[in-house]
């Protein structure tokens, strides 16, 4: 046998042991979720992105912290669950002087599965679709901020996007401060921190 078809033969070999691999060895690593640390002046919040299931929201949220557009902003907003100690959402948002981008398309909690549990973070909006760069944090569930298809009037819910990964003691904290301050519309009364809480800067971590 000439060493030509040695050669091929063992070229023939050598693929076979590649396709032979198991289908583990070839598999990619999966991404990492992005990650966001949120300085505050009562301590820091790092928040996990589900960029998986809601790729448009944080993506969103991400334009505004590589913009170092939350730098200088605050936690304006405790809102607190009447009855329940602890329960809640605490809402934040750039320096007002701050030019947001356009909004973005709403992606629902029955599209991406993400659910307002404890540590949720979430974007707030008005009408679906009209979310630019506040958001909020659950402190503790908050199922009726999920889309209830069926209910009556606007029930597409809220755009959770990710979830607390450390720091919701932080949150909690924030949220049991006081909130008397002047509220811009009646239903906000009781809910406006005073001071509020700055973001001292918010970056990937």
């Amino acid at each position: 046998m000439n060493d030509a078809r040695i050669g091929r033969r063992s070229l023939l070999g050598v693929a076979g042991l590649l396709i032979a691999r198991p289908a583990w060895a070839a598999q990619p690593k999966p991404l990492a979720k992005p990650r966001v640390a949120i300085q505050t002046d009562h301590g820091v919040i790092v928040v996990e992105l589900e960029s998986g299931k809601a790729p448009v929201t944080c993506a969103n949220f991400l334009r505004y912290v590589d913009a170092r557009k939350y730098d200088g902003g605050s936690f304006y907003r405790a809102s607190k669950t009447k009855g329940v100690k602890g329960a809640g959402s605490i809402q934040g948002g750039p320096p007002d002087r701050v030019r947001r981008f356009a909004p973005i398309a709403h992606e629902s909690t029955r599209l991406t599965g993400i659910k307002h549990r404890a540590g949720t973070i979430s974007m707030a909006r008005n009408a679906p679709g009209s979310a630019t760069c506040d958001f909020f944090i659950c402190a503790s569930p908050q199922p009726y901020l999920d889309a209830h298809p069926g209910a009556a009037g606007d029930n597409q819910g809220f755009a959770a996007f990710g979830g607390v990964v450390q720091g919701l003691d932080v949150v909690k904290k924030i949220l049991a401060l006081k909130a008397d301050g002047p509220a811009p519309y009646p239903a906000m009364k009781g809910q406006m921190l005073n001071p509020p809480v700055k973001i001292i800067g918010m970056k990937r971590a």
